[in-house]
């Protein structure tokens, strides 16, 4: 009888082995892990590596080793390619970062406002800290409109801060945990204030910045020289990068990506 038990314990205990442990303060053991392989969406990645690729204003398309594909802040359209994620974030602040209508192959929609997510992929997990937003033309504010979506995957930890509009309180930093790779919104006007941004992501401390949610150039040098007195600055005119617990950057580093949507794949 114990030969039997250990023979239907085996098939869980290989799949929480699928994605290597990070130091977040999530817990992995959730019942029901489901763990999915697919043929990679971009170039064949390394093992433990993850792709990051900078679409559009809030959305980044993360791909992991395995083939799992999420996209942040997802507003329906990534380019002329037909792409659908395996996992899709939204948040609740504007148009820009949301839709009403997801496209329904997606098979896991996670909104992120007045919903708390602990979602285990097996190589992913996702989970979520809320925060409060303003109103878009008044000065009331909705509990819980806003998201901070992470990553769990290739021993990382990848945070995205969604449309932040306030520094987060002890217990919503408590919750986040430690984050190795973060997306800030760094208009510094419709989400938090350029000073107030700075001073969160100096207290993530996170070993790579990535700005995201910037008008023009002109507000991205501002965040990055808010940032320079203690984060090397790694200017690029690429749209992704590779990023794994190996290649993470010794000094903390904000890295500058340029938007690019899909491209219909080459035939």
């Amino acid at each position: 009888m114990r030969w039997v038990l250990l023979f239907l314990m085996m098939p869980l205990a290989a799949l929480a082995q699928d994605r290597r442990p990070s130091h977040c303060i999530a817990l992995a053991e959730t019942p029901g892990i489901e763990y999915i392989h697919r043929a990679a969406f971009g170039e064949a990645l390394d093992d433990y590596t993850v792709r990051l690729s900078y679409i559009a204003h809030a959305t980044f398309i993360l791909e992991t080793s395995g083939g799992l594909t999420a996209a942040t802040d997802y507003t329906g359209f990534f380019g002329v390619r037909d792409f659908v994620p395996d996992v899709v974030t939204m948040n609740h602040a504007h148009s820009s970062h949301w839709t009403p209508s997801p496209d329904p192959r997606i098979k896991h929609v996670l909104r992120g406002w007045q919903q708390e997510h602990h979602l285990d992929l097996g190589e992913m997990l996702v989970r979520n800290v809320a925060t409060d937003i303003r109103g878009q033309f008044s000065g009331d504010v909705e509990e819980d409109g806003n998201s901070i979506f992470v990553f769990e995957v290739a021993g990382l930890c990848i945070g995205h801060l969604g449309h932040l509009h306030h520094e987060p309180d002890q217990a919503q930093y408590a919750a986040l945990g430690r984050l190795d790779v973060v997306m800030a919104p760094v208009d510094g006007g419709l989400t938090l204030d350029l000073p107030t941004m700075v001073k969160v992501l100096k207290r993530l401390k996170s070993s790579v910045v990535i700005p995201m949610h910037w008008w023009a150039d002109g507000s991205l040098g501002r965040f990055v020289a808010g940032m320079a007195d203690e984060f090397a600055i790694d200017r690029r005119t690429d749209s992704s990068l590779e990023v794994s617990l190996r290649t993470l950057p010794r000094r903390p580093t904000v890295i500058t990506l340029r938007p690019a949507y899909l491209r219909a794949p080459i035939e």
